[in-house]
């Protein structure tokens, strides 16, 4: 019951723009989505895909949740559902085959917290790019991301838009998305370390 009240009152919170509890929010759940991606063995790069799909979707879908303390259960399906959908890839299938082959078992539950630091930082920065985007997207991209995803034909229906143009208005907005001064300045950001370590050599 306690851990039922504090979901509820970080989901409540967090839908009502408090940023410091959508950070605690994502913090908290962050082991459980990539404790599910290690179960799929996903390799680091589609694992950390898959976190920000999850992420962007809670955000997109944050006031649409019935029961905000089933939000480790709806975390749990759109992981599930996320990294199936990675390993139906034919390309990422092969390179996962290839992370198994070089990296046999699981870390044995050891976090990396430089890591997790910035996988954190990225998810900040996700947030604060969909916030940045124009509401036509936040709302079509919080769509596509729903669970379960809605068809094209529904998305269209509910956006007044043409079914064919949701793809290539999909693609157009997740290039805004990759645009926006949050996601630059996190590109940006890790440009400038990469830079600090080589020339730290």
């Amino acid at each position: 019951m306690r851990e039922n009240t504090a979901v509820v009152a970080l989901v409540f919170a967090a839908r009502d723009g408090d940023r410091d509890a959508w950070n605690r929010m994502v913090e908290r759940y962050a082991p459980l989505v990539y404790g599910i991606c290690r179960t799929y063995r996903l390799a680091p790069a589609d694992a950390e895909d898959v976190g920000q799909n999850v992420w962007m979707a809670l955000f997109g879908h944050l006031h649409h949740l019935r029961d905000a303390a089933a939000l480790p259960g709806w975390l749990t399906t759109t992981t599930r559902n996320e990294c199936r959908r990675v390993l139906r890839e034919p390309a990422r299938r092969r390179q996962q085959e290839l992370t198994d082959a070089l990296e046999p078992g699981v870390d044995g539950g050891f976090v990396d917290w430089e890591t997790e630091a910035e996988r954190a930082q990225q998810r900040i920065a996700l947030r604060d790019a969909f916030e940045q985007l124009r509401p036509r997207c936040r709302e079509l991209l919080g769509l596509l991301f729903a669970e379960p995803a809605p068809s094209y034909h529904q998305i269209s229906a509910r956006l007044g838009m043409k079914t064919g143009s949701v793809g290539p208005t999909r693609l157009r907005c997740l290039s805004e998305l990759r645009q926006t001064p949050a996601l630059v300045r996190l590109a940006a950001e890790r440009r400038y370390d990469s830079g600090d370590v080589r020339h730290a050599g």
